[in-house]
């Protein structure tokens, strides 16, 4: 009987190009994404497997590199201009970013990396000559894929163009191993993109259970200048058309036609920066309450770091998330690891972050009147809510990020053990 070698995994070469996980989520180009890169490299250094993230250089002052924990390095690569870029202007930097990943890995011993894992289109376009010239295994997480959100757009928003969808197919054939968030993705991978299925590999994303853990709902509003006795429907996220925050303020609007008595307790709160097509308004959320005739109940809040985006879950009574597509929705685990239920568009991942009924409320399409009926449930009746509190918790629990780390491990080790494909001799 004959088995493959499975190498252990040493260091990896993680490549990020057009965002970092230095920056802060929920403006700009960062987000979930950022999330999960740092937060699985932290784990995979607990595990022992060095973890080195190449991303574009934004500014001047920037250490060549900068350690997040032991084990973990951002490396700033000089691609292009010290600024942050439009992600359609990214892809005239992707030789000048390719060419500083190769000298990186020059200036070492061959075989310093042993296994590449890209993270969205351009950077797997990065990690496909990366690997042909290394001689490793490229893995690659697309997080949100062109072909689903051109069938899933907004009515104010912009399809992808064919470029991203050309590049994406491109990495969708060389890629060794591509990880998918959940089931629903991995058969979009495979109906949409022709993926072969033996090579798709489902890792669900994780949650933060230290930092986002349940406390007290009081002391969280207090902290927050936020009314004892306040009704809370929380957006956390960017604001661009994708994540149809409008969604949220519309159906406040609603709900205070339908009850004009909730308006002295309503607080609707939105947390995050524009971003993506969302840039073009930058102002854009407080024109819809502006509108609606309800700036007087929304609160808009920059981005915040996650010990403070925990008391706004914990002082939320729901946390809504309507987005027309999410490829998980970390915001969503986020909520009910916090113990705040969650009402969620019924798409992508979030079918998996959330149990309808049970953790929270899967919302059909984005009907305003639809979103006020469930979330006028959430204000109205406290005990269904202590209810699925108690259910957010549970479902969040099953969601850590060493889980996750784990996982990833084992997909590195298949693809190199496939890569290479040393036969040795056992007895039988």
């Amino acid at each position: 009987m004959r088995r493959r070698v499975r190498r252990r995994v040493n260091r990896v070469a993680t490549i990020s190009m057009h965002t970092s996980p230095l920056d802060q989520p929920g403006t700009g180009d960062a987000g979930g994404m950022n999330v999960y890169i740092v937060e699985a490299a932290k784990r995979l250094a607990e595990l022992g497997v060095e973890v080195e993230i190449f991303t574009r250089q934004t500014a001047r002052d920037l250490p060549p590199v900068a350690e997040i924990v032991p084990g973990v390095s951002v490396r700033h690569i000089t691609a292009g201009p010290y600024e942050e870029l439009d992600k359609g202007d990214l892809p005239g930097q992707l030789c000048g970013f390719l060419s500083g990943v190769l000298r990186t890995e020059a200036m070492y011993d061959p075989g310093r990396y042993d296994v590449i894992h890209s993270h969205y289109w351009l950077s797997g376009q990065v990690g496909w000559l990366a690997k042909e010239r290394w001689g490793v295994p490229l893995v690659h997480t697309m997080h949100t894929m062109a072909k689903v959100k051109n069938l899933l757009l907004a009515e104010d928003d912009k399809p992808e163009p064919p470029a991203r969808v050309m590049g994406e197919q491109q990495v969708v054939e060389v890629a060794d191993r591509l990880v998918a968030n959940t089931p629903t993705e991995a058969r979009e991978l495979v109906d949409l993109y022709g993926a072969a299925s033996e090579r798709v590999e489902v890792v669900n994303p994780g949650v933060n259970l230290t930092v986002f853990q349940p406390a007290s709902k009081g002391a969280a509003r207090h902290r927050l200048d936020l009314p004892q006795d306040a009704c809370v429907l929380l957006f956390v996220g960017r604001v661009q058309p994708l994540k149809a925050p409008d969604v949220l303020l519309r159906a406040a609007a609603r709900m205070l036609i339908d009850d004009p008595t909730l308006r002295s307790r309503l607080v609707v709160a939105c947390v995050g920066g524009p971003s993506g097509n969302g840039l073009a308004r930058p102002s854009y959320l407080t024109e819809v309450a502006l509108s609606l005739g309800i700036s007087d109940v929304v609160r808009i809040v920059p981005p915040a770091p996650q010990h403070e985006l925990a008391d706004w879950y914990r002082a939320a009574d729901v946390t809504v998330v309507p987005s027309h597509n999410e490829s998980f929705g970390l915001v969503a685990l986020e909520s009910q690891a916090c113990g705040t239920p969650v009402a969620a568009a019924s798409v992508g991942g979030l079918r998996t972050a959330v149990r309808d009924g049970v953790s929270g409320v899967l919302v059909e399409g984005h009907d305003p009147h639809d979103w006020a009926r469930v979330l006028g449930r959430f204000v109205h009746s406290p005990g269904w809510r202590d209810t699925l509190s108690a259910g957010a918790v549970a479902q969040a629990a099953a969601f850590g990020w060493s889980a996750t780390a784990a996982r990833l491990v084992d997909v590195y080790v298949d693809a190199m053990a496939h890569l290479h494909r040393v036969p040795v001799a056992v007895s039988s």
